[in-house]
């Protein structure tokens, strides 16, 4: 199934992120520009900078000016995100675009890719959760708590990943049609945030 091939790569990508666990640390793809593991593994390395940007710019004490230079960067990661849910669902395009689509056939909600974007951001949650649940240095009281949090986790996990699975087998199937509308961010175009556009 898919979903479990994107999710054995998310992990792939979470665990080597946390051998040096630094969001400066430089990347690499261990996967073939020419496949789909590529575009997975890339999108959940970029997801999983951006969870530890999320967490040091909390810091309490943080400068105002590594804050704004960290805020900077969190913008970038978002575009690089949406980017790379593009690419994914240009890969699904393309995969399907043979397919005879039944007189009778849906649109979902969303396209598979971002269905695809909450499962490396779950992959995140779970992994994160996993870490709290079994914290030496944590109450036993808050790792019971966070092993409540992990189960639900894992069963959206399922529920995801049967959808997920469950919408590709339909659009295959003819039975749901792909659309994909093309990112329309505004405050990062020179010419649609006035604040650019007047600087």
């Amino acid at each position: 199934m898919f979903s479990d091939f994107a999710f054995k790569i998310f992990n792939q990508s979470i665990d080597k992120y946390h051998v040096l666990d630094n969001v400066y640390q430089s990347f690499e793809n261990p996967y073939p520009k020419d496949e789909i593991a590529h575009l997975l593994y890339r999108k959940n390395w970029i997801d999983t900078v951006q969870w530890h940007y999320e967490d040091i710019i909390r810091d309490p004490n943080i400068d105002p000016v590594d804050a704004l230079d960290l805020k900077r960067k969190i913008d970038a990661s978002n575009q690089d995100r949406t980017d790379l849910v593009e690419y994914i669902d240009s890969y699904f395009l393309n995969k399907y675009h043979t397919v005879q689509i039944k007189d009778n056939a849906t649109i979902n909600t969303e396209s598979p890719a971002w269905a695809v974007d909450r499962l490396s951001i779950l992959a995140l949650k779970v992994y994160h959760m996993q870490e709290e649940a079994t914290r030496a240095d944590a109450t036993e009281d808050h790792r019971q708590k966070c092993k409540a949090k992990l189960d639900v986790l894992l069963e959206q996990k399922k529920d995801l990943s049967t959808a997920i699975d469950q919408l590709l087998a339909d659009i295959e199937a003819g039975n749901k049609y792909m659309k994909v509308y093309k990112q329309m961010k505004m405050y990062n175009d020179d010419e649609l945030n006035p604040v650019l556009r007047a600087n």
